[in-house]
């Protein structure tokens, strides 16, 4: 290895080969960086976690060094040995790991569930018999069951708190909750015109105030916008870093000689240390020490503080309050008593505490002042996220459900019984429609931000703002604000629900009298074409690829900027929809914000303000709301049309569940717009490119209905007959009768394995996983067909096929000439695939425990005989073996 004139030196430590330390070249690399040390080698796969070249990407390769005298087999002896040896370690830690799933999985849900029950009984004998009730062995399961949810909601509390403070900290709290410091006046609370951009109040409360169009004079000077932000009696102006930490000096306990005294002591060691002790595994105990008790402990305890404080005394405080105002019929009439009485309560101990806050005010406490106003703030915050995220979307989902009442052939007499009957799930469907509605209306509007100047949807939440914070708003804004916005936000989304829906639900029963109400009844399970497998093919075909549609969003831009256009040129409002202004204007007419323009906020842009602008404004909603019916109209109607006519001329006279028709439409218009859009945008070409087009078009949707044809049809077909032949005949189907089997229904739920399939294929390492992600790497455009065909149809259509079709030829082809009997071919017939199935999972885990005791051989072997392991020198013409020995992973 060594050159007369060079010399090899090693690529990490550059040092020369020695006698004891020689060089080696263990991968493709070549040059300066061709050898080195192996023990330097080795130390640096530690250090990076890695084992191959980060160069040339070459997997090192190591030989094992045994001791002189290790014998050619192990002795029973020493295998027996070292096979108690893993049983006694694998005993052990099963003990300790069953120890820490019984305290975290069963001892913290059921005291937590069972204190929670015993404080909320009310009576003095349940407090008393609290310790014999945690160790009653009744109910376990619902008890842990429930458990589990208390723990859930007192750890999320305590998270929800922490992450509140830490937005106060670097927020500021309100105006009236930040320290004043008459003496130096070192930092002077700022109000809303003052306060930055991202430090906490929204920026558009104020400028509201002052309307979109109010008029401010262009020649506002430059250095007052640039310098408002100083304090009003001429002192320095107020930094980022003395907002921080003047809202950090309430929370922070390491003030005065005290605390400096305790950073001259600190010892950066040592707390790194306990940093590294503090880790997830030695907090739940799954490091093997049973430190995990202490913190078992402290979690019931703190618990046990979460329910008291934040469940037992708002509890009891509403439940006096509602028994003082004799309000606890309402609570009891809402099948939800203890959360409307809590909710009750907590309202008290905000007024309260808004009260308290006066009285320290007046009496100068600054410190029960600052307390109490910290505590206004979290209960502000909680009833305000309750309110935002639960109440408004079930307000939305109950207002949907009764604007389509009509449509869907129900009344509220229905919707009572079926809240009578089940109150939670009516509450949860009900929510969760109206999230529903509520996202892709946001979505929408987002999608109008895009298209509309910005600043014509100013009274509306700008989600994409980079400055916008709900929960700084819910901290600074007050509540009237508040309450204002949500007036706002329920009159927008309830008028555009009555215009979408119910207008045109109505229109629809006086001009289409048969048309509704909409088909919502699953028809009979026995049928052929069973509704539950076009909800399966809506859930796993349909509906996934109208989401993933990428023209869709286009699309609707393009609608939208249309529309804008027409209704700018009807109604003279084109500078105020779409921004669009002549090159020379008058100032006069231009109504902008200038303080943010002048900021060089894009939040607002400038705009030719016509005469009759009011009135041109109303027109404009009304305007709106008639395109809003209109579309409505079409939407409602339309697709439906279309998917009950196709539905009908490929399965006859059948009633199908109306989403099914809605999505047959409404994805067979996306597909004929999406041809229209193709045409138009090839018509200019000329008639070579269109006809070069649709030449290449026809041979991509050959390939692709081939390719669909069978991966989308013939392979889920053969995984819903196999999935049928071994789970659902040998449970469903007695032996003395004959299995029916509908192929539709074969096909829908095949659909769902092979997309379940598909799934866990792409979680591992696997030749399925490289296969799926080529093919969809190529996508529809550059699809090879000869390549799914030969890697990826062809073995798992040959695998299914041999699957089904052996068993079966066997039975019914040869048994006969045999001489076996019906019945017992029948039996055979029956349970042939379920025994396949069986002995499958038998061969595989024998292989696996095969695997393992090899494993454990040569774990025991390189324990007692293993003395080191040498690098291997890369050599291209030989493939060493070694390498890939089981004994290099146990060193």
């Amino acid at each position: 290895m060594m050159d007369d004139t060079i010399q090899d030196i090693c690529r990490f430590c550059r040092i020369e080969a020695t006698a004891d330390r020689p060089l080696y070249h263990p991968c493709i690399c070549s040059g300066s960086i061709k050898y080195v040390h192996q023990d330097c080698l080795v130390q640096w796969l530690k250090y990076s976690d890695k084992e191959y070249c980060e160069v040339c990407t070459h997997r090192y390769s190591f030989i094992p060094i045994y001791s002189p005298d290790m014998p050619k087999r192990l002795p029973i002896r020493d295998i027996v040995s070292g096979l108690f040896s893993s049983l006694g370690t694998a005993v052990r830690y099963w003990l300790h790991y069953t120890l820490v799933a019984f305290a975290w999985l069963g001892i913290v849900p059921l005291s937590a569930y069972r204190i929670y029950k015993c404080l909320f009984t009310g009576s003095l004998s349940s407090v008393l018999s609290l310790p014999m009730d945690l160790l009653s062995t009744e109910n376990l399961t619902s008890d842990g069951f429930y458990g589990c949810c208390v723990v859930t909601c007192t750890l999320c509390a305590f998270i929800s708190l922490v992450w509140l403070r830490e937005q106060i900290i670097r927020g500021g709290g309100p105006e009236w909750l930040e320290p004043q410091n008459e003496a130096n006046n070192a930092v002077q609370p700022i109000n809303e015109e003052q306060r930055a951009p991202g430090i906490g109040a929204n920026n558009n409360i104020n400028n509201n105030n002052m309307g979109e169009d109010a008029e401010v004079d262009e020649n506002i000077d430059d250095d007052l916008l640039d310098n408002q932000v100083e304090e009003p009696n001429g002192a320095n102006p107020v930094n980022d870093a003395e907002i921080v930490n003047a809202n950090l000096a309430p929370f922070d306990n390491h003030n005065g000689p005290e605390a400096a005294q305790d950073d001259v002591n600190w010892n950066p060691v040592e707390w790194d240390r306990a940093a590294e002790e503090l880790t997830w595994e030695r907090i739940l105990g799954l490091d093997g020490s049973l430190v995990f008790l202490e913190h078992v402990f402290w979690v019931i305890s703190l618990n046990t503080l979460f329910i008291v404080v934040f469940a037992f005394c708002p509890y009891h405080i509403g439940l006096f309050a509602l028994n003082k105002f004799d309000l606890v019929g309402y609570a009891s009439n809402s099948h939800f008593e203890g959360l409307v009485t809590t909710l009750f309560g907590y309202l008290i101990i905000g007024l309260s505490l808004v009260l308290l806050h006066a009285f320290a005010s007046i009496f100068s406490l600054k410190k029960t002042k600052r307390v109490l106003g910290l505590c206004y703030v979290v209960i502000k915050v909680s009833l305000l996220s309750v309110f935002e995220i639960g109440i408004f979307p079930l307000v939305c989902g109950w207002w949907l459900d009764i604007c389509s009442l009509p449509m869907l052939g129900a009344s509220l007499a229905d919707r009572e019984n079926s809240f009578r009957t089940a109150p939670g799930t009516s509450m949860f469907i009900h929510w969760l429609v109206g999230m529903v509605y509520v996202f892709y209306f946001a979505s929408f509007i987002l999608l109008l931000r895009e298209v509309l100047r910005p600043g014509v949807l100013w009274f509306l939440q700008n989600l994409n703002d980079p400055d916008f914070n709900p929960i700084q708003e819910m901290i600074h804004l007050p509540i009237l604000g508040h309450m204002r916005r949500c007036l706002v936000s329920l009159v927008v989304f309830g008028t555009t629900v009555l215009l979408m829906i119910w207008f045109p639900v109505s229109i629809v029963q006086k001009f289409l009298p048969g048309f509704l109400p909409y088909n919502i009844v699953i028809s009979n399970s026995d049928s052929p074409v069973s509704e539950l497998s076009l909800e399966f093919l809506l859930l796993q075909l349909i509906l996934p690829a109208l989401l993933d549609h990428g023209h869709l969003r286009q699309w609707l831009k393009t609608l939208i900027r249309a529309w804008c256009i027409c209704a700018s040129y009807l109604l003279g409002l084109r500078s105020y929809l779409l921004g669009d202004m002549p090159s020379e204007i008058q100032q006069e007419e231009i109504r902008v914000n200038g303080l943010i323009q002048r900021r060089g906020d894009s939040n607002n842009q400038p705009y030719v303000r016509p005469r009759f602008f009011a009135l041109r404004l109303i027109l404009l909603l009304v305007f709106t709301a008639f395109s809003i019916l209109a579309g409505g109209l079409l939407v409602l109607t339309v697709p439906v049309v279309i998917g009950r006519k196709l539905i009908s001329f490929w399965m006859g006279e059948v009633k199908v569940h109306e989403l099914n028709t809605f999505a047959c439409g409404l994805y067979v218009g996306l597909l004929i717009t999406r041809v229209v859009t193709l045409l138009c945008s090839w018509i200019p070409r000329g008639w070579n490119a269109i006809v070069s087009k649709i030449s290449e078009g026809a041979l991509i949707t050959c390939k692709t209905i081939i390719a669909g044809s069978i991966l989308l049809g013939l392979i889920p077909l053969l995984i819903g007959i196999l999935f049928d032949v071994v789970i659902i005949v040998p449970i469903r189907v007695p032996l003395n009768q004959s299995p029916i089997f509908y192929l539709w229904q074969d096909w829908a739920f095949g659909v769902l394995h092979t997309k379940v399939i598909c799934g866990i294929a792409m979680m591992g390492e696997w030749r399925l996983r490289e296969l799926l992600e080529e093919i969809y790497h190529q996508g529809l455009i550059n699809m090879n067909l000869k390549f799914i065909l030969i890697k990826l149809v062809l073995p798992v259509v040959l695998v299914l096929g041999l699957v089904l079709t052996i068993p079966y030829a066997a039975i019914v082809g040869i048994l006969p000439l045999l001489g076996v009997s019906f019945e017992t071919r029948n039996l055979l017939l029956r349970r042939i695939y379920p025994s396949l199935l069986f002995a499958s999972c038998i061969i595989y885990l024998i292989q696996w425990q095969v695997n393992k005791f090899c494993k454990l051989y040569e774990h025991i072997k390189n324990d007692k005989y293993l003395v080191g392991k040498r690098l291997v020198n890369y050599d291209p013409k030989k493939k060493n073996k070694i390498a890939n020995s089981p004994s290099l992973s146990n060193d």
